[in-house]
């Protein structure tokens, strides 16, 4: 430094001149350069990346000098995927390019932080009591004191604590909630594990090996799209970003990529030099419209209308009038579009019912194996009714079926299928379609339009007989979807659109109204995307993005989308699709993942909780709910089946087993094996006598009950209450029980209160007992915790980071070791779970713990009510364990050993189920 300072007395050097006084020679010391040169040096250079939730998985170069991190550069070694796509490097963003600041930076937590109130409390308690499980007891069993740092939640007051006894405290909360409520009651929430999958496998070995509930993430912070399972009963499954590169047509939607998909965005830069055409749809204009060839700019929330609009057209033109051979021999093999519809008698009114089933046909239509889920189709050749491969009743019980080939389920032969019955019907039918655009908006920023709620279409329909004697009028999937977009299919029908500039029910010209955008650029452009597609078989793409995600239609907006390019054949295609922002997670290390973050090596079921439900429930938004299920029900629909509110609606799919509880029962899970055994029962005959009787409810029936209460609370790798959660304030006042700013009033007297879940009078506030967060900054959850670990930053710990948007495993590697008295989460669970293991004892040994389990995706489960839903607990039909409720499964819990489990591998590794 003194170097540097020298040069600051320039004018009182001493110096001699030469040519006339124009040049001047000084004796300087250079030494001070060696301050820049030194900036640049270094020890080593390490591999890494970061954990952030971004998609990116950018490999970054760590530089080390002296035991400290100086700076990170991108790594340039990424191979070639395939010769005919760029480089995937240069890949990193300034973001990353300066996240070694956080590492020394003031906000960096440094030791582990306690609540004054609480250490206060805590130590007093000790003195007491020797067993810290009775310490803890004697301080949450007590209100006035629980109150004394619950509602010192985010006023600061921390202090700093020591490790032993931080997780003193939290090993004696867990053993004290597990034995008193139960293992249920103590909940962790961290988001997508693939950004650093050892780190999210601490906590969730941890809470699963004691039996508690791992909160799902991507549902709770709208990144989830619905309309994917809806559509196809899987969650995003969608291409790399490389794959933008194959595709001749790309419509950005809603999608910010310069910004959001940083190091992916020169994929769509590179492949527009190809001749590729983009259009971009944002209703701002934001960094990415400039890609554009045409940028289209919506009203916010109203792209579910322009999407319509876009179908329309596809379907008039590539559809109706000039059928494409491509699109019909896809949606022919890879959609339901060729599949039959019942058409059931609504008051004067036809309307859509559920899908004709083998089982509705005489023998079962041949078919011994799931009748009632196999879908019926037309054979084009022959007209009989065959059920072609593909639906879900071929997945289980036969082998070698499953599959999407045109082929007849019964005879394995090669087979076409009829999409339209229009020249092979009996008659044409007029049925009734809901629409919802005719609502006037309650505020008035959306415009609604002047049509009737119920729109009446014709439909080609064909008339046959069931098993049972009956005739009944059925039609496809596809004559249904061109009557509800109101495409004019030749049928005489005097309430569909004429032409593009009819104001009808999904044109270009009623979006207009709806959208802003001009309907001659709607038609151009769905007449683009669908050409482009029809010419290169599938190669028109959707970038999509999260702003379509976060509205209230959120599922509208992107079902719509997913029609359009399922009537283009896109999906499944490369360079075609949707590239939606989330996709799958990689499935080779997800296998040898899997055991290990929820404890499979050792017990099996884990106990795993949806978001949604659980915060929804717990931080008792549901008390301030004011929309009515009738609001949002088809106008054809019967209302008197629909009553009741949104948190009826929860319980009754969870009590069905369709939805996962947490809590799972309103009693204690640890007890029922004893009382089973006292009442002469097993514990699954036991819990189903006790809930039939009444005499035992679900723990969702009665939320604000104290025994139901989210009693222990572990956070870590997010910051839920600073930007991962939605409904802050109700989380602040009920969850937390602290300073909140909620305004809004409970439904109170004036309520239309809930049917099947207890109300009571007096909201709660505070039910979460402790909550701890780990982080490497003082983070809003920070805040608002009663203890804050300090964990390692990427570059102070090894791990793994995964992304779907591009091929690669990344490592993160330990440059340093973990500052101050960090430590990393595998490391902060490791030393809570081996005081717990000591603090047990006494308390919890091996334990028979009774876990509920929903019907699992992709399992036989699936196939439980297959013609309507019934409700066991109104006698509607038989309580079955994984069929109308939930599967019910003892494990046991060996809690003295938690430690030993948590370090090492168990046998249960040998066995897939």
């Amino acid at each position: 430094m003194s170097h540097l300072l020298d040069k600051l007395r320039f004018f009182k050097q001493r110096k001699e001149s030469f040519s006339a006084g124009h040049g001047v020679t000084t004796n300087e010391d250079r030494t001070w350069e060696q301050g820049y040169r030194q900036r640049w040096q270094h020890d080593k250079i390490v591999r890494s990346t970061h954990g952030a939730n971004c998609t990116g998985s950018c490999s970054w170069k760590i530089y080390v000098k002296d035991g400290l991190i100086t700076w990170e550069t991108q790594q340039t070694d990424y191979p070639r995927t395939r010769p005919d796509l760029p480089n995937h490097e240069p890949r990193g963003c300034p973001r990353g390019a300066s996240y070694s600041w956080y590492i020394y930076s003031a906000n960096r937590l440094k030791y582990p932080k306690i609540r004054q109130a609480l250490i206060e409390l805590w130590r007093e308690a000790k003195q007491k009591n020797t067993d810290p499980v009775k310490a803890w007891a004697s301080i949450v069993e007590n209100p006035t004191q629980t109150k004394q740092y619950k509602s010192r939640r985010g006023m600061g007051g921390f202090v700093r604590g020591n490790w032993d006894e931080v997780n003193e405290i939290i090993a004696a909360a867990n053993v004290y909630t597990a034995k008193t409520y139960g293992p249920d009651r103590i909940n962790g929430f961290s988001p997508i594990p693939a950004m650093s999958m050892v780190s999210y496998a601490a906590g969730s070995r941890y809470l699963s090996l004691i039996g508690g509930n791992c909160l799902s993430f991507y549902d709770w912070y709208c990144d989830l799209p619905p309309s994917s399972p809806q559509v196809w009963g899987e969650q995003t499954d969608v291409p790399e970003s490389a794959d933008w590169y194959n595709s001749n047509y790309i419509i950005v939607w809603g999608s910010n990529v310069p910004q959001t998909r940083t190091p992916d965005a020169h994929f769509l830069s590179e492949v527009r030099y190809k001749g590729t055409k983009t259009c971009v749809i944002t209703s701002d204009y934001s960094e990415a419209s400039k890609f554009g060839d045409t940028w289209l700019a919506p009203k916010q929330g109203t792209d579910a209308a322009l999407s319509m609009a876009f179908g329309h057209v596809i379907l008039k033109e590539f559809h109706i009038d000039q059928p494409s051979d491509y699109f019909t021999r896809y949606v022919k093999q890879y959609t339901d579009m060729p599949m039959l519809v019942m058409l059931e008698k609504n008051g004067e009114d036809l309307t859509q019912g559920r899908f004709l089933r083998a089982s509705d046909l005489v023998d079962n239509l041949q078919q011994e194996n799931n009748p009632q889920w196999k879908t019926i189709s037309v054979n084009a050749n022959t007209n009989e009714l065959i059920s072609p491969n593909g639906s879900i009743g071929y997945r289980w019980g036969q082998s070698g079926k499953w599959n999407l080939e045109q082929r007849d389920g019964k005879s394995g032969e090669e087979v076409d299928v009829r999409l339209s019955l229009k020249n092979n019907c009996d008659d044409v039918l007029d049925v009734a379609f809901p629409y919802f655009g005719g609502r006037e908006h309650e505020y008035g920023y959306f415009d609604h339009t002047d049509h009737a709620a119920v729109q009446l279409r014709k439909v080609p329909a064909r008339k046959i007989v069931m098993a049972n004697g009956e005739v009944q009028w059925v039609a496809s999937v596809f004559d249904l979807m061109v009557a509800h977009y109101g495409v004019d299919n030749g049928l005489g029908d005097a309430n569909v659109a004429k032409t593009f500039d009819d104001d009808a029910p999904y044109t270009p010209a009623w979006q207009e109204k709806i959208t802003g955008v001009k309907r001659e650029d709607v038609i151009r452009v769905a007449r683009e995307f669908a050409r482009t597609a029809d010419k290169t078989h599938g190669r028109s793409m959707v970038i999509v993005g999260a702003s379509l995600n976060h509205w209230y239609n959120m599922d509208m907006n992107y079902r719509s989308l997913i029609n359009m390019l399922m009537m283009c054949g896109c999906v499944g295609q490369s360079g075609g699709g949707w590239a939606h922002y989330v996709g799958q997670e990689k499935l080779r290390p997800q296998n040898g993942w899997v055991p290990l973050a929820f404890g499979l090596d050792w017990q099996r079921p884990p106990r795993q909780m949806n978001g949604t439900s659980f915060f929804y429930n717990h931080a008792n938004q549901w008390r301030y709910e004011k929309l009515d299920m009738s609001e949002v029900i088809s106008p054809l629909a019967n209302k008197e089946k629909w009553s009741g509110s949104i948190i009826d609606f929860n319980s009754r799919a969870e009590r069905m087993g369709w939805l996962p509880s947490a809590p799972q029962l309103a009693t204690n899970p640890l007890r029922i094996a004893a009382a089973a055994q006292a009442a002469g029962k097993s514990p699954k005959d036991y819990v189903v006598d006790q809930l039939k009787s009444g005499q035992l409810q679900f723990a969702c029936q009665d939320p604000d009950a104290p025994q139901n209460f989210p009693r222990n609370m572990f956070i870590w790798r997010s910051n839920l209450l600073g930007s991962s959660g939605k409904g802050h304030e109700y989380m602040l006042r009920h969850l937390l029980g602290t300073k909140h700013g909620l305004l809004g009033k409970d439904l109170g007297a004036d309520g239309k209160k809930p049917e099947d879940v207890k109300w009571h009078e007096q909201a709660v506030e505070g039910k979460v007992d402790l909550l701890v967060t780990l982080d490497f900054r003082m983070s809003t959850t920070c805040l608002y915790s009663d203890i804050v670990l300090p964990t390692a930053t990427w570059y102070e710990k090894d791990d793994m980071n995964t992304s779907d948007m591009h091929p690669f495993i990344h490592p993160l590697t330990k440059a340093i070791d973990p500052v101050w008295e960090s430590r990393s989460d595998w490391d902060i669970f490791k030393g809570i779970a081996k005081k717990f293991s000591e603090l047990c004892v006494g308390h919890l040994g091996v334990e028979q713990d009774f876990v509920t389990q929903p019907m699992m995706h992709d399992t036989p489960e699936e196939l439980a009510q297959p013609l309507g839903v019934k409700a066991w607990w109104k006698g509607e039909c038989d309580a079955v364990p994984g069929i109308t409720m939930p599967n019910m499964v003892m494990v046991e819990r060996d809690y003295p050993n938690t430690y030993k489990r948590f370090t090492s591998l168990g046998p249960l590794l040998e066995k897939i189920r």
